[in-house]
């Protein structure tokens, strides 16, 4: 089965401080990995090198095999964050469209508006971002995230901010990915939420994993208790 998503020894280091310390694992075509721990706990940061936003102080970062921060790396991934960091006075379709563009699409216009309509956000496409409730802000950011159909999903929080048929829409689009082959890995701050769609699991405490197992047969309020006793 391809490995999509591989690290070995990942640190980041900002100044004494490590932020991630130390994380080895992979993930194969189709897994989720449902990443819980506090705030701090280095997870963001995790999600960062993993993108190719950060580089790492030690160790390394493959994706597809292919050894981060190369482009061809890079160009794998799709990153959703909590916060949307669109072009505010770009409307929806043209801040997709920018990402499509950079990923050099060659079915430009169905892949955009494909994106649009996966996440329901295609009947405001033409509407300024800044326009756009919180809830609409984040559909669209999800949708340039995911348009040109990574290999590797990495999601920040990605519910933050949706509604109910927003976050059904996202829930869709990420199984319709797995299916399809990419690997997930899901940071969130709800056990219940996280474990519905995993493949594995991890607490992360002080930049490394406390725990790391397959999701699969784990008990929920059991896991729930150990993650308190975990990070109390």
């Amino acid at each position: 089965m391809t490995t999509r998503v591989e690290a070995t020894g990942l640190v980041r280091a900002f100044g004494a401080r490590r932020a991630v310390d130390g994380l080895s694992f992979s993930l194969a075509a189709g897994d989720c990995l449902a990443l819980f721990g506090p705030n701090g706990a280095g997870k963001s940061t995790a999600l960062r090198l993993l993108a190719g936003l950060l580089s790492p102080t030690a160790g390394s970062a493959r994706i597809d095999g292919v050894k981060l921060p190369a482009p061809e790396a890079r160009s794998r991934v799709g990153l959703i964050s909590h916060r949307s960091m669109l072009y505010d006075a770009l409307s929806a379709r043209e801040n997709v469209r920018f990402s499509a563009e950079l990923h050099g699409l060659a079915d430009l216009d169905d892949a955009v508006q494909g994106a649009l309509v996966a996440l329901r956000v295609a009947d405001r496409a033409d509407v300024a971002v800044r326009a756009l409730s919180r809830g609409f802000q984040q559909r669209v950011a999800i949708a340039r995230a995911i348009v040109h159909r990574p290999d590797v999903l990495l999601c920040d929080e990605p519910y933050t901010g949706l509604d109910e048929q927003g976050g059904a829409a996202l829930t869709a689009l990420l199984n319709e990915r797995r299916a399809a082959g990419a690997a997930l890995i899901l940071v969130t701050h709800h056990l219940q939420e996280g474990l519905a769609l995993a493949t594995h699991a991890a607490i992360m405490r002080a930049g490394r994993f406390a725990r790391f197992e397959r999701a699969e047969g784990l008990e929920r309020d059991r896991y729930a208790a150990d993650y308190r006793e975990l990070v109390a």
